[in-house]
């Protein structure tokens, strides 16, 4: 074995920061979630609403990334990208994704899986019009996931686009929102000898969910 291999069998975490029992759990999972975002945001972790969104192709090649969650609205959890991206791309072939928030500032994971489609424009509108100004102009400049010969190039692209637009750069037509309606959500709380607690929401209805403890 590698030294490098070595150092890595020995890393390991003692999970001591609390219990997470049945009892605690509120009915709905979207309280739940909004629960644990408030104490994640007292915490002060760095990006809380930072996740990593799983998608796939329609042949069943995986991909990963990180976006940040940017509401909860009717049910459904939001996110914005460029519609050329890989993600988008792939969502539009195969509609179901994961968002996974790891939350190893308080020993926390959750876990939302269900279908995603478009968010509608005005919406995306909204939210476009309320980011920075260097985020809207960057939405511009970059064309997410297409190969660039430089970073020059990304930079004379924002710089284009800056004198171009000015301060008030409109919403593109290659860039939006998606929504994620949750079928399954998991939490998951870190506990001694590797005994985590999680347990899982999985909706039977539109209003009803099931909860299930798993084993960890």
């Amino acid at each position: 074995m590698s030294d490098a291999s070595d150092e890595l069998s020995q890393m390991r975490e003692n999970y001591t920061a609390g219990a997470f029992r049945r009892s605690d759990l509120r009915h709905c999972p979207l309280e739940q979630f909004s629960e644990w975002m408030k104490e994640v945001q007292s915490a002060e972790i760095i990006e809380p609403n930072a996740c990593t969104l799983a998608t796939s192709s329609i042949a069943g090649s995986p991909s990963t990334r990180s976006v940040l969650l940017k509401g909860i609205e009717n049910g459904y959890f939001l996110f914005f990208t460029n519609f050329g991206s890989r993600k988008a791309r792939e969502l539009k072939e195969n509609p179901q994704a994961v968002m996974h928030f790891p939350w190893w500032g308080m020993q926390r994971q959750a876990t939302v899986e269900g279908l995603v489609d478009r968010l509608d424009e005005d919406s995306a509108e909204e939210y476009f019009h309320s980011r920075p100004l260097e985020s809207r102009l960057g939405a511009w400049a970059s064309r997410q996931s297409e190969v660039i010969d430089s970073r020059e190039s990304l930079e004379n692209a924002f710089e284009e686009v800056a004198e171009r637009f000015g301060e008030n750069p409109p919403k593109p037509s290659f860039w939006g929102g998606f929504r994620l309606k949750p079928e399954t959500l998991e939490f998951w709380q870190g506990r001694t000898g590797r005994l985590h607690d999680r347990f899982r929401y999985s909706r039977t209805t539109e209003n009803e969910w099931k909860i299930e403890r798993l084993s960890p």
